[in-house]
């Protein structure tokens, strides 16, 4: 089964090649596509490097910033069109830690999708610091709330069965930005797809500072409440 790890980037070149070899301890045979939009910190050299050494690392490199909703969208269009059977997306700033990968694989067999979870125990998020914790649960909990949907819907760590899952609903969210991954899932959600979550301990960055700014956080909530109104008024487009 030809499968894909997914890997937007964005000046992360601290972390590409310690995250690559983390990967390649999991000792599974994946493909790694990365999809950077136009780094300057030498993130696009680095890539270039590993794609030289294997011929399972391939890339797409972006001319500039275009949302990393939208470097999903197009990555999604790419394993599709090579005929990719399974993909898992992960983050290149470490938070997301490849170990997980035998277990997304294991609980996907059952289902569609499978996403991660940061609340369903406690402690998954003991290193982030408390002011973080509080906003992440009430973004969480008012995601939940306003669109009826029971996930922890805003992470992008997610392993998807190609088999089972249309490349149309993938791409259907409007949004390019982070909101992508809470308004997929509530069209995954809404389309009857079978999803489901495994706990994962979420590592707060170490290397490198975080892309999403107040103005990200501010046009997040703001769209989420132009999506709940399109909800409850029956006008939300799920074609």
């Amino acid at each position: 089964m030809k499968k894909l790890i997914i890997v937007p980037t964005l000046n992360e070149k601290k972390n590409i090649l310690n995250l690559y070899k983390k990967i390649k301890k999991t000792n599974i045979n994946f493909d790694i596509l990365f999809v950077d939009d136009n780094s300057i910190d030498g993130s696009q050299e680095i890539i270039k490097k590993l794609a030289k050494k294997s011929k399972k690392v391939k890339y797409i490199f972006r001319p500039k910033k275009m949302g990393i909703g939208s470097a999903h969208k197009d990555a999604f269009k790419w394993a599709y069109k090579k005929k990719y059977k399974m993909l898992i997306s992960i983050d290149a700033d470490g938070t997301h830690d490849p170990i997980y990968f035998k277990l997304f694989i294991n609980r996907l067999k059952n289902n569609d999708i499978v996403i991660s979870n940061r609340f369903v125990k406690s402690n998954l998020l003991k290193d982030w610091p408390l002011s973080r914790i509080w906003l992440t649960y009430l973004r969480h909990s008012a995601t939940c709330l306003l669109l009826s949907i029971p996930y922890d819907s805003s992470g992008a760590f997610r392993c998807i069965d190609c088999k089972k899952v249309a490349l149309s609903d993938l791409i259907l969210a409007k949004d390019n930005s982070y909101s992508y991954f809470w308004e997929s899932i509530f069209i995954l959600h809404k389309k009857k797809y079978h999803i489901t979550e495994i706990p994962i301990h979420l590592s707060w960055r170490i290397v490198g500072s975080s892309k999403m700014t107040v103005k990200d956080v501010f046009i997040s909530v703001s769209y989420l409440m132009i999506v709940f109104l399109k909800k409850i008024l029956g006008k939300y487009n799920f074609k």
